[in-house]
């Protein structure tokens, strides 16, 4: 139970919610939707949430600390004290425990694990995690160059996790502070043999290439599971966006006490609240307007206003948009029915819709006052921000001097026509951006901006693929480090940097 991830404004239900003796089962309704079940491959927060019951890794979080440790599948945490990390910060060193199981009841080898690290690298999805253990581990952010061409070293991959005895050593590429957070957090062990039988990459340099950003249905992992955690898969109906997982007895840190998991995707607010209320959930996130609404009622505990390290929503432009057969972006022309696949390259543009946010209002009428102002990409907590540091406030007049130079005076005489978009069951960010078409509109009747609600699975196709002109999303942290946000929004190969089709240009003299 203690693996079980409750995310910000969570909602408990209590004493008739239970539809089983003993408070056995718990039902989970949540607005995310899960696109694969293959720890390399999805990159959201509620299949992550799920993955964590299900996978073990090497160390878990202590509490509710980000930054303290205790063991896992690792013996002991490594520290320089303990002679685990070298003293020039390069290698780590994890004792495996002995005598953990699958869920199919082989036994949990270091082999299992160097091969679960190296196959979280290699695997490499196309907007999927794979980052987070490359960088560290061997200095690049993608096993593949702007062309699609592969440039990883696989040698130097294999040469960088070993196995010694019972121990696996991991030598870094340079010293990365968060190292074991991310370690902790997304360091997945699957059974080698057992990926291999189903198909799946066997661990040699031969093959690899073939299992390298491999289409999600290609692989068993897909709709399979077999970890070591509290919990196993027993079934993914991918199509009613359900799933159920149960206790797995053994465990190494003792049987769960809840038996059985049901999740299911309500991308309605209303409804995650109504379901509350009649007890068809126990627990689940819902947005803040409805915090109010719950606070109070029997049977009910609302989790309100939780520490969290997060940044959304956050407003996107695609600077280099995919224009071909997409209805978000009109005529594809700047003649007032449309826009072109540059329009958001031009300066005056951006900056004419980020003086049009009312943020202040937006942080009164979705958060009810419980947010703060970004003025940066990491939250509050990890980086301090004073009110003094560069931002855009409120103010339509500077909004207005900017759409009237931006492109040479051609926005404003001609207009625009495109589609911003959120993903459904975010409320947050469907409000965002609602404020922003209304007070674009308001300065040009030849403003005209759509804002569309899109199934998860759909939105994110739709972002690699560089189709939406604008769009609402966020940031989570992956670990406890201002670099893990700053790096995903502002670095040239960060997730956003792909996402918005830019790429900064190296100076010579860096």
């Amino acid at each position: 139970m203690r693996k079980i991830f409750v995310l910000l404004l969570g909602v408990l239900c209590l004493g008739a919610c239970q539809k089983q003796d003993d408070r056995q089962t718990l039902i989970v309704a949540h607005a995310g939707e899960m696109q694969s079940l293959d720890p390399v491959y999805s990159y959201d927060g509620v299949t992550q949430g799920m993955m964590i019951n299900v996978y073990d890794t090497l160390l878990k979080f202590s509490g509710s600390s980000m930054t303290e440790f205790l063991p896992s599948v690792s013996e002991e945490v490594p520290s320089v004290e303990n002679g685990l990390i070298s003293a020039d910060g390069l290698t780590y060193t994890f004792p495996i425990r002995k005598g953990i199981k699958f869920h199919d009841g082989t036994e949990l080898t270091p082999e299992d694990v160097r091969y679960s690290i190296l196959r979280f690298m290699i695997s490499d999805i196309s907007g999927g995690p794979s980052s987070l253990l490359l960088e560290p581990i061997l200095g690049i952010t993608s096993t593949r160059n702007e062309k699609g061409e592969i440039i990883l070293d696989f040698k130097e991959a294999e040469k960088a996790v070993q196995v010694d005895g019972q121990n696996v050593v991991i030598r870094l590429k340079r010293p990365f502070a968060p190292f074991l957070g991310v370690i902790a957090r997304w360091g997945y062990i699957v059974p080698k043999q057992w990926v291999a039988q189903n198909g799946g990459w066997d661990g040699t340099e031969e093959n690899w290439t073939k299992f390298n950003n491999f289409e999600k249905q290609n692989s068993y992992l897909f709709d399979h599971m077999n970890g070591s955690g509290p919990f196993k898969l027993v079934r993914w109906d991918n199509s009613a966006r359900r799933l159920q997982l149960s206790a797995h007895d053994d465990y190494f840190e003792g049987a769960p006490a809840i038996k059985n998991i049901h999740m299911m995707t309500v991308n309605e607010g209303s409804m995650l609240r109504l379901m509350l209320e009649t007890g068809d959930a126990d627990i689940s996130e819902i947005p803040a307007q409805f915090a109010d609404q719950l606070r109070g009622q029997e049977g009910i505990v609302v989790y309100d206003n939780l520490p969290r390290l997060r940044t959304d929503p956050v407003i996107f432009f695609t600077l280099d948009i995919n224009t071909k057969g997409n209805p978000d972006v009109g005529s594809g022309k700047l003649d007032g029915a449309g826009i072109p696949a540059d329009f958001f390259k031009d300066e005056d543009v951006r900056k004419g819709f980020s003086y049009a946010f009312d943020y202040d209002s937006f942080l009164k009428q979705s958060l009810g006052g419980r947010g703060t102002r970004a003025y940066g990409p990491a939250p509050e907590g990890l980086l301090h921000y004073d009110e003094e540091d560069p931002h855009y406030e409120f103010d339509l007049k500077k909004a207005e001097e900017h759409f009237k130079k931006a492109w040479g005076g051609e926005v404003w005489e001609k207009g625009f026509a495109f589609t911003i978009t959120y993903n459904t069951g975010s409320a947050q960010r469907q409000i965002a951006a609602e404020m922003l078409k209304r007070n674009v509109e308001k300065l040009n009747p030849k403003f005209k901006i759509d804002v569309r609600g899109v199934m998860w699975a759909s939105f994110l196709e739709k972002t690699t693929a560089r189709q939406m002109p604008m769009w609402v999303r966020g940031w989570v942290a992956d670990y406890a480090d201002a670099h893990n946000f700053y790096f995903a929004f502002m670095h040239g190969d960060g997730r956003y940097a792909f996402s918005q089709g830019y790429k900064i240009r190296k100076r010579k003299n860096w």
